[in-house]
């Protein structure tokens, strides 16, 4: 059972606040001790997928208490350890129509999934180094029809951050999420394609090269590929699951593409170019459209109602606006009137 821990330091006048918030819940485990003169310090010990609600309940009662602050903490072991949840029990058998409807997501709260992306979409040197590192390791793997060398830009890029908090803004209505997440990502692509470019433009390569050749072309298995990734991308951050090996799932789509669009324009091939920026494309709009609708899936929305239905709006039209994209791009394609390069 993964847990966290709630920490609460609020002003003694306040502390019934806490308490009334809380009145009717039941936790793991709590503890309450005079921190200071000026403060209280409430703990909480409580399975994750129940945070959410919790905080959001604190937040309601508290919001406007000066000098409070909640702190959210992973709990890696406690001991001894808790008695496994109905739910655990009886897994496998199957729950009754009446249970189902009561049963919580496995998730991390909003509150941790804002700061596990914010801190992926820092707009900074280290951000850029990293996109100028990844192309160049990408760049040599590809020139070299070397796929361990690729992998391994792959690793580097950073990539996953910038489109995972553009689904998580939609989902949520966030406009100040998805502009910085827009930045990140548009810095991010246009560091990959402008080094490559140069790249294209300074050295003699073969365009034959089977690694450049596969990525100038798109097939179902790109556009299912890109669409499992984004939702991989989604599931792995909202369970809590380290995103490492996800990262570059999501990168295996995006980088080795956008590197050989930007070699090609480099190289004034203008032909190959089209089919590489259409798969990167494509792929972009499916790793957004999958991540949204993982999100929107698990769950995830604003505290407050009005901004819950405004964010619910937002999404259903992304979707919809995604999904027409691709839908177009399919259609455009795998033409018969499409020429050859754009499909195998």
């Amino acid at each position: 059972m993964a847990l966290r821990l709630i920490e609460i330091f609020i002003p003694p006048k306040d502390e019934y606040r806490v308490q009334q918030a809380l009145k009717d819940r039941k936790f793991l485990d709590m503890w309450q001790e005079r921190f200071s003169k000026d403060l209280v310090n409430i703990k909480i010990l409580l399975p994750t997928e129940e945070t959410e609600e919790v905080l959001d309940l604190l937040e309601k009662h508290i919001s406007r208490v000066e000098g409070y602050r909640i702190f959210l903490i992973q709990v890696e072991a406690s001991l001894p350890r808790p008695a496994p949840s109905k739910e655990e029990r009886h897994e496998g058998e199957e729950a009754q129509p009446e249970q189902k409807t009561k049963q919580k997501k496995s998730r991390i709260s909003r509150v941790e999934l804002y700061a596990d992306i914010d801190a992926t979409i820092k707009l900074s040197k280290i951000f850029v180094i990293l996109a100028l590192l990844s192309s160049v390791v990408a760049a040599v793997g590809i020139l070299q029809d070397n796929v361990a060398v690729i992998i391994g830009a792959m690793v580097i890029a950073p990539l996953l951050g910038p489109n995972l908090a553009l689904s998580l803004a939609t989902t949520l209505g966030d406009v100040d999420l998805a502009r910085s997440a827009l930045k990140a990502n548009t810095a991010g692509i246009l560091a990959v394609l402008s080094f490559a470019a140069v790249i294209g433009y300074l050295l003699k390569f073969d365009p034959d090269i089977p690694q450049i050749i596969s990525r100038t072309r798109v097939s179902l298995g790109d556009i299912i590929m890109a669409l499992a990734a984004g939702s991989a991308a989604a599931l792995s951050i909202t369970t809590g699951v380290s995103s490492a090996l996800i990262g570059v799932m999501v990168a295996v789509a995006l980088l080795p593409p956008l590197v050989v669009f930007g070699m090609m324009l480099g190289s004034g091939n203008w032909v190959l170019a089209t089919g590489a920026g259409m798969l990167v494309l494509v792929n972009l709009i499916c790793i957004n459209l999958a991540g949204v609708m993982t999100f929107w899936i698990q769950g995830i929305q604003p505290r407050k109602l009005w901004e819950a239905d405004r964010a619910i709006k937002a999404t259903k039209m992304a979707i919809m606006l995604w999904t027409l994209l691709l839908i177009a791009l399919v259609l455009i394609l795998f033409s018969p009137l499409t020429p050859h390069f754009f499909n195998p």
